[in-house]
């Protein structure tokens, strides 16, 4: 297949093209979205548009859902292929959502469980994906030393990009039921119910409180409960959640932390940022225990770092995701934590069972290895999409 990728700068974009081009495919790509975020619309369609007249594609390829090339693509009567990484995915309210050149694939079972109905013949659930050859070569002129960790954490606090933080004079009712049901989210593993917690009088309120309050194109279904969940209030459970789960652990144990976020108050070792294709995968591979603490939007999918951990030979301790046990032997690939409590009991039974920790990070990456890398997931994709 000869592929027209179209990319906005993410992290997996260049494993899947590389996996794409092993799997004998032709790529050729438009980064304009890279280095400008803000491009017109009318620019973007243009430069599609005419890298589509001057050549031969069999598919239009993105991460996450644009809108824009769906309509381009309907008009052609060539397929869209997308893949999301990222919820929420505001886009998918798109009523582009049911163009019938779509080949849609989610990576959360819960996201494909709302969106499907809207386009259920071209609608797929596929979970993501890692590049062990690229974290095998890395990993091989790698320093352990630099990067051992009893329990390591990478990633973002929230602190600083959570949209919640700029609400503006909510009523001390309307503030202390958000702080209530985002303090009961925030206990419960396996279930999002921030939706169905939200009346009408609270969500027209919460509009009236936050500035800037995401407003949905012309041509798309508003569902201002479902923003609010989870751009909003979802955002804010995992700041509460990473701030209290990494001041208990540093409570307790040795905790290296790699974030750009403050984390002055925290009890942990803020090691700062660590560049993704080179240092991350090293802290992986020497921590003794990795943690990772899903962002509560993503309601049962498997976040990509989950796949890099163990395709980095990491032992991983995650929350518990809905989809997990759709991927791998939970206590055999990988462990999870369903409280606080356990979570703290897990560090402790891990640090002092290195024998077992180990098996069990060697059953996490043979898993990825056979059956979560991008090409294996791009052979089903790609066959899905033709068959339609």
């Amino acid at each position: 297949m000869k592929i027209l990728f179209y990319r906005y700068g993410s992290i997996c974009e260049p494993d899947i093209i590389e996996a794409m081009k092993h799997l004998g495919h032709e790529v050729f790509c438009i980064n304009l979205e890279i280095t400008d975020k803000n491009i017109p619309t009318q620019t973007v369609i243009k430069h599609v548009s005419d890298t589509l007249l001057s050549s031969s594609f069999d598919c239009i390829f993105s991460i996450n859902f644009y809108p824009v090339l769906s309509e381009i693509c309907n008009i052609m009567k060539l397929p869209y292929i997308c893949w999301t990484v990222d919820s929420p995915v505001m886009e998918l309210y798109s009523d582009s959502y049911s163009n019938e050149w779509n080949r849609i694939f989610l990576f959360d079972s819960m996201q494909y469980q709302d969106f499907a109905p809207y386009n259920p013949a071209h609608t797929f659930f596929l979970p993501l994906a890692t590049n062990v050859k690229r974290w095998d070569s890395v990993l091989a002129d790698s320093n352990p030393d630099s990067y051992k960790s009893d329990i390591s954490f990478v990633g973002s606090l929230y602190t600083e990009k959570c949209p919640y933080d700029a609400i503006k004079n909510p009523s001390p009712y309307l503030e202390g039921y958000l702080n209530g049901i985002m303090d009961a989210q925030e206990q419960i593993y396996g279930a999002f119910l921030l939706n169905e917690l939200l009346p009408d009088s609270i969500v027209k309120e919460f509009i009236d409180c936050m500035p800037d309050y995401y407003i949905p194109p012309e041509k798309a279904r508003r569902v201002d409960r479902d923003i609010i969940a989870q751009q909003y209030l979802g955002m804010k459970v995992t700041a509460n959640e990473r701030k209290h789960l990494l001041s208990l652990l540093g409570s307790h144990f040795s905790v290296d932390l790699y974030t750009g976020s403050d984390a002055d108050a925290l009890p942990v070792h803020n090691r700062g940022r660590v560049m993704t294709l080179t240092e991350m995968p090293q802290v992986f591979a020497h921590s003794k225990i990795n943690l990772n603490m899903t962002c509560k939007s993503i309601r049962n999918g498997i976040p990509l770092r989950v796949f890099d951990v163990l395709g980095c030979g990491g032992f991983l301790l995650t929350n518990y995701q809905n989809d997990l046990s759709e991927c791998f032997t939970i206590g055999e690939d990988l462990d999870i934590y369903t409280s606080p409590d356990d979570l703290l009991s897990k560090c402790e039974y891990y640090l002092s069972h290195e024998k077992e920790r180990i098996e069990i990070a060697e059953n996490g990456y043979q898993k990825v290895l056979n059956h979560y890398t991008y090409e294996k997931q791009l052979q089903k994709m790609l066959s899905s999409a033709r068959s339609l």
